[in-house]
Parts: C-alpha cells; structure tokens; sequence
C-alpha cells in the first residue's frame, strides 16, 4: 500500500548577489536541515545559487559559468542524496537566457523549468535581462555543458514548461512573479492534476505588502485544492530591496506552516506533513472545477522514481491550519530597516554608523531603527546565532566581545552627533543629547559657526558682497544660500567625523553615515542638495511622516524612549534660519506651502493613480469637497508640481534607501521621470484653471454634483 503523507520544506535564504561561495553554503545548510525534518522534497528562492539583484551582472557569462559550478557541487554532495533539490539560477538555452529552476535528485537533473511570465514593473526590471518561456507545456532537449555531463551522465535534459510525476504525486512549478498574474500557472496545473505547487520568489518588502502575498497563496488553493509551497529571499543582497521572506506552507485554502517575515537567521527552513488524500477529496468535492479540469490541457509529465511518502505513515501526524501573524506597519519599520542595516555593515566592512542627530523626528527615527538593529542582534546572539556573532566580532574588531545589552552595543557601533549654530535652539540640542543617553549611542556636540564663517569670509572677500536673512532684510535667494551652506557643511562634516572619529579615539575602522530625508521630503523636493540627507545609506528614505510619526510613538512604548515625547510634540522644523528671542522661527510645513498629510496624498496620487496635474485636481475635488474650494484645491495642486518639478533634479543624487512604500521617487530605477521640467507647467494649469472657471461660473454643477 503506498503513503499517502508527504514532508516538503522551503526556505528563506539571505543570499547576496554574485557571492557564490556564501550561497552554495547557505543551499547546503538549508538542505541539510530540510532532510533532517524529514522532507524529501526542498524549495529554495528565485535564483539563489547567484543571488537575484546581479542586475547588469546578468549579461555576463562568468554569472552563468559559476551558478553551474555551483550547480556541479550540489549535485555531487553527500548532503543532497534522496532528496528532490529545486534551485534557481539562470541558464542559457540556444543563445537566450532564461530565469530558471533546476530540479534533481540523486545527481540526474529532472528538469529545468524557465520563468514564464517576468516581473517588469516597479523596482523590478526582468525583461532587462532574460526571457520568458512564450511555449506553454512545451518541452525542448537542454544539452548540458561538459562539466555536468561528466557528472550526471546525461547529454541532455527536457528544458520548458513540464511537471514532475514521482509515484506518488505531481509537482509544478511557479517562479515569483507568476502568482501575482491573472493567469497564474497553477490553475492550469492544478486543473492537470498536479497536487503540489512550488513558487521560488525574490519579493521585496514594503509596508503592509504580507497579506497580499498570503492571501494569493490561500486563493490559490482555495479555489482549486492542493499543496501550495513558497519560497522566498530574505535581507539585503546589495542595493535598496530587503526581501521578507515569509516562506510558507498551504492546504486546500489554509496556511499550515508560517515562516519569520524578518530575522537575523541567514538560513530559515520550514517544513509541512501533509496528506494527499486532503487534496484528492477537496477536489474531487467542487463539481465546477471537475468539468474544467475534464477538458483541461496536459502537461508533459517527467517520471521519478522516488516517493515523497514512506509507506509506515499511519501514526505521522499531519500539518494543523494556523493563523498568520501579521506585523503592524511600525513592527515592520522597527525590523525590516533594522534587519537592511545590519546585512549592510556586516557585508560592507565597516565598524559602525554615523547620525547627524538634530532633535527632530526623521533623525530620531533613524537613530531608533539603529538602536532596534543592536536590539535584535543581542537577541539573536543570545539565543545562539553564530554567525551573527561571527559577524559583530568582526565589526568591533573583537573576537571575545559578546554583546549584553543594546545600549552597551550602540556605544561601540553607534556615533551621533549633533551639529550646532547658532540658530539652533536649546531645546533641539537637550532633545538629541536625552535621546542618544538613552540609546546609549556615542555622541558629539558640536558648532559649525567658524565654518560657515570663513565659507561667506571667501565669497565676501570674492565677490565685496555680504548675503544677509530674510529677517535681517535679505533678498529670498540670500535667505535661501544662507541655509544651504549650513547644510551642506554638516554632510562634509559628518563624512569627515564618520572617517577619523574612530582613529582620534584609537579605534580601528570607520563609519557609515546614515541619511535621514522621508520620503515625503523627497517627493517635495525639500532638501538641500549635498546636505546630511547625502549620507551612504538611507533607512527611512522609503517612509512617510505619518508613519515614522506613528513609529516613533510605538518606540516610546515599546523601548521605553521617553526622550522622544519631546521630539514627537515638537513642531518639525529645519532650523536653518536665526531664531526669533531665542525660539525656532521656521517651521517645514510653512516652508513647504503643504502639510504632510497633504504630500502623502500628492505622493500616492502621483505614483500609484499615475496621475498627472489635471487628474489630480479632478480627483482631489472630490477628496476634499467640504475642505477645499475649487479654486483653493488647484492652487494647492499647481503648487506641488511646481515644487515637485523645480526639485526633481534631486532625486539624481538622493542617498540609497530602504524601499518601503510604492509611491517612493526613487529616481535609481523605481520612479523614472524626466529632472528637467517645464515648470510653469502652462498647458496642464490651464486646464485646471477651464474647470475652476466652469464650476465658479456654475456651467458644471450637475456634473460637480455627480461626483459624490
């Protein structure tokens, strides 16, 4: 009688791009664990064995050479033996290169199956790259190249869009991006038969994403019955993406088996009993779906044999539906950046951070992500994690140093600094000193005054002119070059402090300096170009104000940071202009023309309704009817684009940052847009002032009307 219970596992990895050593590493640790669950199937994440952000890496056939090297190793490992291994990396097929998985067991590779459909929007840019697989449930021959021939045997393997038959089931794959699509591969699949659907996925995380990807999944099998396996990377693989992993397990429309959303484990593997016959009956049960898959097209199906079931199963209890446990958005602020920074310092080599730390919220909330990330490495240390050990002796340059307390480890990896002049107010610098005591970060007090000084002494000595401050009769373009050499001070400051600080205490290493621009900012263009938000990395630059207002609430509850009370009721502000009878003056929301409640309607409007000028007007007529006049809503959108527009050219520059919202204007490759504008924007404005026209003039009431 066969077995009609099956183990599979998959995993998340923190693979990291072209780091081919790590990875194979990382595959074989995570097989070895899968086998020692049980499991005689394994799922590994998309493209794994070279790491999916290579990028332009891709167009070079050393990235192909050394994933079959790879690819060579596991095969003749002891560890991979009598089990079904499904890896990623990228193949070339009759001269075109394909994003693949590769099956095999016992050195004979199954199948390689390349992705059908590609991601090519957002962040995403696959068809830059490779091709889709455009011949459904065709097979071609693959001949190997040497290396493997010599050690499998095989000349060539079936390459396309098959299935894999062991004798007691079938298996299809999905690869990341074809889930998310209309006409997901597994309805055809499944209709065929197929009872157990894999998906290897390189997704990344943004803000309040996780139920999105879970409810496909349960969709998924909801509506056609069977085992649903995914696999995902987890952490930084060198650029602005952390992938969550959140590897899992489903039934027949239930979740069994959840995996962390974000840790310091580099290796995670999850594992399901499940039975067969779960699926066959919830199948056989949904007439609909029997007269579908009566008539429904085949797929060619590649024979094993192997079992994923043993036959003594009886008494091997299976896999109980659980509830996923989201994060809210500021666990998800707390961690997911943390988790970024952590793989940056520890992959970059060096030996800390730096903050300009101003006492206000945006700094604040960097510092904090900073203080979670020695939060979470003390935790993962003392629960016996020795590669985060491993690692964090390396960066404090000690190989002894076990780390205690968070505050103790911010001391040593964590330097902020506060940049004074004198228009800064007494209450933003006890606000950063407080917040750094109770951090525990190491923190200097500073004065840029004579450097700013002697910058204007050479531009009055040059030029016989002395620029002056709106307050003190200056013109706005004096006002605004008066700010803008402050800024940019701070930046070459705090690249000088995060350089030789460590050397003028006697300490090896050197430091990386953190931004701390929102993605609001950003957006608004409200930034000095080359200022402190010119940093090395940026774990904010991806989140709104209102939610690193909402973090920074959430930190005071649950770090016990009573420090930030202070910064959270203060109004933001710049200071960069003299203070009035020793009180701040300027505040960002007046400078701005804009609240950024506001700026976070502009930014999703813009990016996720892709709406230019005109439709933004139409649709925020509706969205602040009651609020708003006609007349005052196009004046507030005319003055977000003219900003928007004028300030663009910054985003050429903007300091990488951890992408954690789609309406981000990333201008790398997320947000592409042109930086030179027409910024009077005639045609578009003209419009706008028609319809302004016509319902002040009451020629469009009923209409106006409808739109409630």
């Amino acid at each position: 009688m066969m077995g009609r219970k099956v183990v599979v596992a998959t995993c998340a990895l923190n693979q990291w791009a072209l780091d081919f050593e790590g990875n194979l590493q990382r595959i074989l640790k995570s097989i070895e664990i899968a086998k020692s669950k049980g499991a005689r199937y394994r799922l590994g994440p998309e493209l794994e064995i070279c790491g999916y952000g290579c990028s332009d890496h891709f167009y070079e056939s050393d990235t192909i050479l050394h994933s079959f090297q790879v690819l060579a190793t596991l095969l003749t490992s002891p560890i991979t033996e009598d089990i079904i291994c499904d890896v990623g990396m990228p193949v070339m097929h009759r001269n075109v290169r394909y994003n693949c998985r590769v099956i095999f067991l016992n050195k004979k590779i199954l199948l390689i199956r390349p992705k059908v459909i590609l991601a090519n929007s957002g962040n995403y840019r696959e068809l830059r790259w490779f091709t889709p697989w455009s011949k459904p449930r065709l097979v071609e021959e693959y001949f190997l190249p040497r290396m493997i021939q010599n050690l499998t045997g095989q000349d060539t393997v079936l390459f396309g869009d098959a299935v894999i038959a062991t004798k007691d089931t079938c298996i299809g794959s999905e690869i990341c991006e074809e889930l998310w699509v209309p006409n997901s591969p597994h309805i055809g699949m499944g209709l065929d038969g197929v009872e157990i659907i894999t998906n290897s996925s390189g997704s990344h995380h943004v803000l309040r994403k996780a139920h999105i990807r879970v409810d496909l999944v349960k969709s998924a099998t909801a509506k056609n019955g069977g085992i649903y396996v995914l696999a995902n990377q987890k952490g930084c693989d060198g650029d602005r993406l952390y992938y969550d992993g959140c590897a899992m397990i489903a039934i027949n429309g239930n979740i069994v088996v959840q995996g962390s959303q974000f840790s310091a484990d580099d290796v995670e593997v999850i594992a399901a009993t499940l039975d067969l016959e779960d699926v066959r009956s919830y199948r056989s049960a949904i007439i609909s779906r029997n007269l579908l898959a009566s008539e429904a097209p085949s797929y060619k199906r590649v024979k094993v044999n192997f079992s994923l079931s043993v036959v003594a199963d009886i008494h091997v209890p299976t896999s109980e539906p659980i509830e996923w446990r989201y994060h809210t958005p500021e666990e998800e602020i707390s961690l997911g950046p943390a988790y970024w920074l952590w793989d940056y310092l520890r992959r970059s080599g060096q030996s800390g951070f730096l903050l300009p730390l101003s006492g206000g919220i945006d700094s604040s909330a960097t510092a904090c992500i900073v203080y979670s990330m020695c939060h979470q490495v003390c935790l993962s240390a003392a629960n016996g994690n020795a590669q985060v050990l491993e690692d964090l002796q390396k960066i404090v340059c000690d190989n002894s140093y076990i780390p205690k307390d968070p505050r103790e480890l911010c001391g040593k990896i964590f330097t902020t600094c506060y940049m004074a002049s004198e228009n800064s107010s007494q209450d933003t610098q006890q606000r950063a000193r407080m917040l750094a005591e109770q951090i525990g970060s190491y923190h200097i007090n500073l004065n840029i005054d004579g450097a700013v000084k002697a910058m204007m002494g050479i531009f009055t000595m040059v030029t016989g002119k002395s620029p002056q401050f709106r307050m003190h009769g200056g013109s706005s373009r004096e006002n605004l070059a008066l700010q803008n050499v402050q800024a940019r001070i701070r930046m070459v400051l705090a690249y000088l402090f995060a350089q030789l600080s460590f050397w003028a205490r006697g300490k090896p290493g050197g430091l990386l300096v953190l931004g701390s621009a929102n993605v609001d900012e950003s957006l608004r263009g409200y930034l000095t170009k080359y200022d402190c938000s010119s940093a090395d990395i940026n774990p904010i630059g991806g989140i709104s104000k209102t939610d690193l207002r909402s973090f920074i609430q959430y930190c005071i509850e649950h770090f016990n940071l009573t420090a930030l009370r202070g910064i959270m009721s203060a109004p933001p502000t710049a200071e960069l202009e003299p203070l009035s009878n020793g009180f701040v003056s300027q505040t960002d929301e007046v400078d701005m023309g804009m609240t950024y409640a506001e700026l976070s309607v502009y930014g999703k409007l813009r990016k996720f309704e892709t709406c230019g000028p005109y439709s933004m007007f139409y649709k925020l007529l509706n969205m602040w009817r009651g609020i708003c006049n006609p007349q005052e809503v196009a004046n507030k959108v005319k003055h977000f684009f003219r900003m928007y527009s004028i300030n663009r050219h910054k985003m050429t520059i903007l300091t990488p940052a951890y992408h954690a919202e789609n309406y981000s204007p990333d201008d790398n490759r997320f947000d592409l847009r042109p930086f030179l504008y027409n910024s009077s924007w005639p045609w578009q404005f003209r419009c706008i002032d028609a319809e302004v026209s016509k319902i002040e003039n009451n020629e469009l009431n009923p209409a106006y009307e409808e739109l409630d």
